[in-house]
Order: structure tokens, then sequence, then C-alpha cells
């Protein structure tokens, strides 16, 4: 943004002029374009922080340990630049609260020599995961940086390895970090702690890479795609978990916040969950497939509203993409947070096709996998609400590791030691299915099904006839009363009459009661015993008891 004296200011952006009051009171934001302007290490504090925060932490003065010098001797360079900021290096240190809750604050400034990472940069940022790790208080790392310091040489590369190593310290505490990226982010900051943190948000506008795109255009002798390294971008390739306005910045980190918190699942009122197979009616196996399939039941997101007091999703899967098939975040259930992951159908067939009706791709299933090992690191449980016809089949899934990617969850959740529930709330569908649902407890929805393979695939493969789907619908006995017969699931949630579809509030309150007393109880299991129990369950399934049962 550019000044024009002290009442005007003009959007780099749009061009447009903004009165300098109504620039201020929407937070350096043009509310003509969106753009958001750059702040200082200051100003992000005063925005970011509820009032009364503590002292600053200033990075220590910079020496010059290479006795370096190019168009001016370096020395000279950080006496400019602490002149014109008021800092003595790139960054700064506060404590203070962020809608109550308890955080340390590391925040960079471009204005100084390009927010570049030099040893005193890089010993602040270790002296603040110091005392969030002391303090058993959430980090918050605010970017804005064009890399590590050439003036520093080596010495500047070394503290990539040592803000990450401190931050490594915080992971094995179970302490919660969260980056705000910040235009620009780029180097050996985006290679270390930027990206490093439990939560990636960003503010719109924002860049983020390890080469500039300058660097990247010379190399390659051509241009970059429209939006390149930009905040959609990062989001689309699920490099990021949010896309925050500015507005919005206090609400989300406060939400994210909670989790320096846990607290306790408490149990509500019980619903009554069905535990004997006779108490269920026999009917033909397709109407619960057809029920299952009703695009008015509710979806995860649907039940993260409804079961949750406030449920923030986060994205991507850290290396390639975000899945829409699969749904994934932290919110407050019944005064406990908990980690909810689902798959994501659609009630329309616009958001079924844009959801890939459900299917996850591999992407999907890393997302899941990086939310169970946020919840692991927090302490969290786990909940997982299945509802695919399985994942999907194609071409870039399977060159992207969809078996791997599966097999992975699989592996991950036999050991993850924090409770899981699962529910399926609709299809079960084969290993796509399974890939959220090793659990200590799994529920299904009256209406639900769960099986190998859909009665339709299972009856084109070995009646080699669609007409024959009734028949292999029977075959698979997929329907609850059989899967609580086999101890596949350990109880069914009754849907409201007319089915989930037709009453969203009243099946939420079930699954709520189910899940949440389940996970009361389990809150008092020591994770060895968790992971022991859950691993003797699904051991079980192969043995003689459960081929008699499978029989009769």
């Amino acid at each position: 943004m550019s000044g024009n004296g002290s009442v005007w200011v003009r959007c780099t952006g749009c061009g447009h002029l903004i009165y300098s009051n109504r620039f201020a009171r929407d937070l350096r934001v043009c509310h003509e374009c969106g753009v958001h302007a750059p702040l200082s290490a200051i100003q992000r504090v005063e925005q970011l922080l509820d009032p009364g925060w503590g002292d600053i932490d200033h990075a220590q003065p910079a020496g010059d340990p290479l006795g370096f010098a190019d168009r001016m001797p370096y020395p000279q360079r950080l006496a400019e630049a602490r002149e014109a900021t008021g800092l003595n290096d790139a960054a700064i240190q506060v404590r203070g609260r962020i809608g109550g809750h308890p955080v340390v604050v590391v925040v960079m400034d471009f204005r100084f020599l390009g927010g570049s990472l030099g040893t005193s940069v890089g010993d602040l940022v270790v002296r603040a995961a110091e005392t969030a790790l002391a303090e058993r208080t959430p980090l918050l790392m605010v970017t804005a940086s064009g890399g590590a310091r050439m003036q520093e040489g080596a010495l500047a590369l070394m503290q990539m390895a040592r803000t990450s190593q401190a931050l490594v310290a915080l992971d094995e505490a179970g302490v919660l970090t969260v980056s705000l990226i910040t235009d620009p982010t780029f180097g050996g900051v985006a290679a270390s702690f930027a990206t490093q943190a439990d939560v990636i948000l960003a503010e719109p506008g924002a860049r983020m890479g390890f080469a500039g795109p300058r660097v990247i255009e010379q190399t390659l002798g051509t241009g970059l795609p429209e939006g390149f390294q930009r905040a959609p971008y990062l989001l689309e390739h699920g490099l990021i978990d949010d896309v925050v306005p500015r507005r919005r910045l206090r609400a989300v980190l406060s939400r994210l916040l909670t989790l320096g918190r846990p607290g306790t699942v408490v149990a509500m009122d019980p619903t009554p969950v069905i535990t004997d197979p006779a108490a269920l009616a026999e009917a033909d196996p397709m109407r619960p497939v057809r029920a299952a399939r009703d695009p008015g039941r509710p979806t995860t997101l649907d039940y993260a509203y409804q079961l949750c007091d406030s449920f923030k999703e986060l994205h991507g899967d850290r290396m390639s993409a975000d899945c829409p098939a699969v749904v994934a975040g932290i919110g407050r259930l019944a005064g406990g947070a908990v980690v909810l992951i689902g798959h994501q159908k659609g009630h329309d067939a616009s958001e079924l096709t844009s959801r890939n009706f459900g299917m996850a791709t591999p992407a999907g299933y890393r997302k899941a996998a990086r939310l169970m090992l946020l919840a692991q690191k927090l302490g969290l449980p786990v909940v997982t609400l299945i509802d695919t016809p399985g994942a999907y089949p194609g071409v870039e899934a399977e060159a992207q590791g969809q078996m791997l990617a599966i097999a992975a969850n699989l592996r991950l959740m036999c050991s993850l030691r924090v409770p899981i529930v699962a529910v399926v709330t609709g299809e079960g569908g084969s290993g796509g299915a399974l890939a959220l649902g090793v659990a200590d407890r799994v529920f299904i929805l009256e209406h639900g099904v769960y099986s190998v393979i859909s009665p339709e695939g299972c009856a084109s493969i070995l009646w080699r006839t669609p007409s024959a789907t009734g028949q292999a619908a029977a075959a698979l006995r997929l329907v609850p009363a059989d899967l609580l017969r086999f101890g596949v699931v350990d109880g069914v949630i009754p849907e409201p009459p007319g089915g989930a579809h037709v009453n969203h509030p009243d099946v939420a309150d079930a699954v709520r009661a189910a899940v949440t007393t389940c996970l009361a109880e389990l809150a008092t299991v020591p994770p060895d015993d968790l992971v022991r129990t859950r691993r003797r369950r699904f051991a079980g399934f192969g043995s003689q008891a459960y081929v008699e049962g499978a029989r009769s």
C-alpha cells in the first residue's frame, strides 16, 4: 500500500484510494479487492493478541561472523535495518493470549533484511520453542522471509536444522504448534519451522515456496502458472490447512488453541444402542443398501457441526493434494477436544461429483493419517465416520499409491495410542472404509451396510450378471444384524422413524450419545491397554468362533 499524506492510502492491488482510518479499522486490508497489506511485527502482535500482552523479547543483535561485504559491509546493512525498523533483527517474541488462551508468539518482520533467517533469528525461534516447552503453552509462528541470510553463510544454513530440532522437542512433549504464513515466505524458513507446525494457516495472497519464482523461471526458462505458490495454490495442493482472511484470524486461532487444553469428553444421556441381533428385524438386504445410499443422509460435515460445539476443518496431506472426499478437523465434543475424520459425499449431483461420491484418493487417506498423528501427539481421541462405496479406483490413484495409503492407515490405527471410535453412517465399502475403521469401538447406523464389495460388484464378478445383485447382497450378509452377530460392529445405533435422511438432528443426537459414552469409558484405559485390546479384537476375526458364527 502506498500512502497519500496521513489521510488517504492507495491500494497497491487495485489502486483504490482508501481513507486511512477505515484502512486501519479493516486491519490494513483493502475493502475493494481484499489485498492484505504488509504488517510490521508490532502491528501483527497488536492485531492478534488480546490486550495486555507481555514484554517483547527482541532477537539478540547479530554479529558479522564472516566479515561479509558486498556493496556495503554487513554491519552497515544491519545498522540501517535497525534504524529503519526499530528492531534488533528480523523477528520478535512475545507471550500473550488469543481469545483468552495462552500462547507464545514469534513474529517475523520482512522489512528487516527481507526477514532473512540468520543466527540471531534462529536463536530467538529456539528460545520461543523452549519457553513454550517449559510452560506447555502452544507456539504460534508468523513468518515473512526471503530465506536464509546470505551474509552469514553456512551458519545461517544451520539455523534450518537448529529450529527444526527445537520443534521436535515440542512434538515429543505434545505441545501444539501453529504457523501463519504471510507474504512472502520462502527458502530456509519455508523449508524448516514454517512448515513443520501441526497446523499451517496462510493469509490470502501469501506466497510460500522453497525456490522463489524468479529463480524457477530463470532455471526452467519458462513462465509459471497463474497463482503459482500463492495461498489458494498451496491449499489446492495440500500444503497448508486453510487460507484465513485477517479479520477471521483471531477467531480461528482461538479455536485451534483450545487443543492446548484438551479436556475430557463427558458421556451424554445414553441412547439405547442395539447389541442383540435378534432385536433387528430381518429385511430385504437391498433395502438398507438403498437407504445407506440415500443422498439425504447426513454427511460428515453435517455431523461435524451438529456433534461439535465448534469444528475447524483442516486440509491437505502436506504432500500433493487435498482430497475432497475426506473431511478432517478438530472440534469440542461434550466438553473435550476430539479429532473428527470422515468420508464426505453430498446431497445433490453437484456436491456428489465435487466430493468424488465419497471415494477417497491417496491424499484423503494421508490427510486422515496426518490428523490421527496430530491426535496422538496432543492426546486427543479420534472419531471416524465411514460412508463410502470404496476407495477411488482410478489410474491416478493407483499411480499415487492407493494401496500404500490404505495399508499405512491400517498399520497406524493398529498402534495409535489414543481412543478411536468409528461409526458407519451409510456405506462401508471395502478397504476404503476399513482404512478409517480400525477402532476400539465400531458402531453402525440402523440402515448402514458394511462389506468387502458392493452387491453390484459381487454380482458382476461371481454371478456375471447384474440381475443377481439381490442374491449377492443376501450372500454377503452386509446388514447390521449380521455384522453384529459376527462381532464386526459392537452396536447398532437406531435411526429415527423414516431413516436418518428425514431427521438429521435426532440421528446426530443418537450418534453423539453413543460416541460420548464410549469415549468417556475409553478415557480411563491406559494407552498400552488400548492398543493391546484393539489388536486382540482384530486378531480374532480369523478364529474358529468367528468362522462358525459366519456359517450359523
